[in-house]
């Protein structure tokens, strides 16, 4: 089997990322709804995948963004805010589906003690961004308006559908001189398919939701497939993915890692779930070595 028939298999029976009290009304209403209007089904699932959920900023992170830059920026006529600490060669900060640029706020003082700056930023729709829903191209947008601000960009670190936007913008022509993906998802077929079949869609409503998806982007699906975006990117990689990932499974990580064009190196840690590996001291030493060792300007 390969690693990416494997990636398939655990796709297929995995859906915990989906899970919560309400989901079984949910489930309910979704496949009624996919029984009675299978359109009106598709355009209403499209929403709600497209509309990120938002939490309460907690108190470590208010008191980080206290010690910060902060400068807003416009892109695509929407405001988003970045927020920047130290001086040096920067490394930017990117945060996955639902979350905070400060979630990755572990990483802030380690790198500037390196000789880093560091840059952050909540994407469009998410955090302090104006609500609404949000693609991957726009997300996406955003994070090469922000990279724009700190040329040149020594090292990346993206965190789940985060790193989808990351290589993205590699793939696009974004430079940086390293790359860190945390729990990168090597393809976006199986989220959807998971979050249609958590919502009790039919296949044929699944479908349709997806098309919808793909003519509001004006790309297909697989453009953002990491996994074959990776053969032309040679930067090197660090791909940190734990093996108890109850939202992303660690084999995509593996199989990100093992796409990839350039040197790429995968660190798997254990018990440390889907979010609380960004702020294991271990995981974050190992990141901060990494892009040091592979920054010019900081290289003896």
């Amino acid at each position: 089997m390969t690693d990416r028939e494997y990636v398939e298999l655990v796709n297929s029976t995995t859906v915990r990322s989906y899970e919560s009290p309400v989901m079984p009304l949910a489930r309910l209403g979704g496949r009624t709804l996919s029984a009675l209007a299978p359109g009106a089904a598709a355009r209403l699932a499209a929403r709600w995948f497209l509309t990120p959920p938002r939490h309460p900023r907690p108190p470590v992170e208010i008191a980080l963004l206290e010690r910060a830059h902060a400068r807003p920026l416009f892109v695509g006529g929407r405001r988003i805010e970045m927020w920047t600490w130290g001086r040096g060669p920067a490394v930017l900060l990117t945060h996955g589906w639902g979350g905070r640029g400060t979630q990755l706020g572990a990483f802030v003082d380690p790198l500037v003690a390196r000789g880093f700056s560091v840059v952050t930023f909540d994407a469009p729709g998410h955090g302090v961004a104006e609500p609404g829903l949000v693609t991957i191209p726009e997300m996406t947008a955003a994070l090469r308006a922000v990279a724009a601000t700190q040329r040149p960009l020594a090292g990346l670190v993206a965190h789940s559908v985060g790193a989808t936007v990351a290589v993205r913008a590699l793939y696009e022509g974004l430079h940086a001189d390293s790359v860190v993906l945390v729990a990168p998802a090597a393809e976006l077929t199986g989220p959807a398919a998971m979050f249609a079949k958590a919502l009790g869609l039919t296949p044929r409503v699944a479908e349709l939701m997806r098309e919808s998806i793909e003519q509001r982007v004006g790309k297909p699906w697989s453009a953002f497939d990491v996994a074959t975006l990776a053969p032309a990117l040679g930067v090197p990689l660090l791909v940190v993915h734990d093996r108890e990932d109850g939202e992303v499974p660690w084999q995509h990580g593996r199989l990100v890692a093992h796409s990839w064009a350039g040197p790429a190196e995968v660190l798997e840690t254990q018990g440390l779930g889907h979010r609380r590996v960004l702020r294991d001291p271990g995981v974050v030493a190992a990141v901060a070595t990494f892009l040091a060792s592979r920054a010019p300007a900081l290289t003896p």
